[in-house]
């Protein structure tokens, strides 16, 4: 079982968080942030990677240092369970619709951390959530987990619809870019021979 435990506690965030690569979808995931944690369980069953999350932060403030230290978390998780990273298939890439919003999500699990992220919200807030927090969260995840990322909206006028869709449509990729290829021989999917 491909799999990573991050316990992360800083002045602003206390975070315990675990991973299995080939799992089910299952979760259990509490921060706090009501919709943070839905879009977290879109992840986690989208991807059928199982999460376990249990975040506490400096909310009194808000909630930004909650939503971008789980996806620092989150990527050194995805790092550290694909060790080597020898026989996935590296890359993904999926478009998904939400009524009427559609998203794409292309990434690279290259060890190159890189976001291109192309996602406006007609809302500056879904309830009490800052849609700007969806980014800081896929620049973290991005960025910890060594993930070359483009997420774009192509269609959408519903702030709810579009981050979900987006969530969604990184899950889907995140899925075919770590599953085992059976064609690969265990191989690392480099010519540099390293990732």
């Amino acid at each position: 079982m491909r799999s990573a435990r991050i316990d992360r506690k800083t002045a602003e965030t206390d975070i315990a968080l675990e991973i299995a690569l080939d799992g089910t979808g299952a979760r259990e995931i509490a921060t706090g942030v009501g919709f943070f944690d839905h879009m977290l369980d879109q992840l986690a069953r989208h991807a059928l990677i199982d999460i376990t999350l249990k975040a506490t932060g400096d909310r009194h403030i808000d909630d930004h240092h909650t939503v971008e230290d789980c996806g620092i978390a989150l990527g050194q998780a995805l790092r550290e369970a694909l060790g080597d990273k020898r026989g996935i298939r590296r890359y993904g890439a999926f478009t998904l619709v939400m009524d009427e919003a559609r998203v794409a999500a292309a990434l690279d699990l290259s060890g190159r951390p890189f976001l291109v992220w192309d996602v406006d919200f007609p809302a500056q807030k879904i309830g009490s959530f800052d849609t700007e927090l969806v980014r800081e969260f896929f620049q973290a995840l991005a960025s910890h987990g060594g993930i070359t990322l483009h997420v774009t909206r192509e269609a959408g006028v519903n702030s709810h619809h579009i981050a979900e869709a987006a969530f969604k449509a990184v899950a889907r990729a995140l899925r075919q870019a770590v599953e085992p290829d059976p064609r690969a021989g265990g191989e690392v999917p480099s010519t540099k021979g390293t990732l």
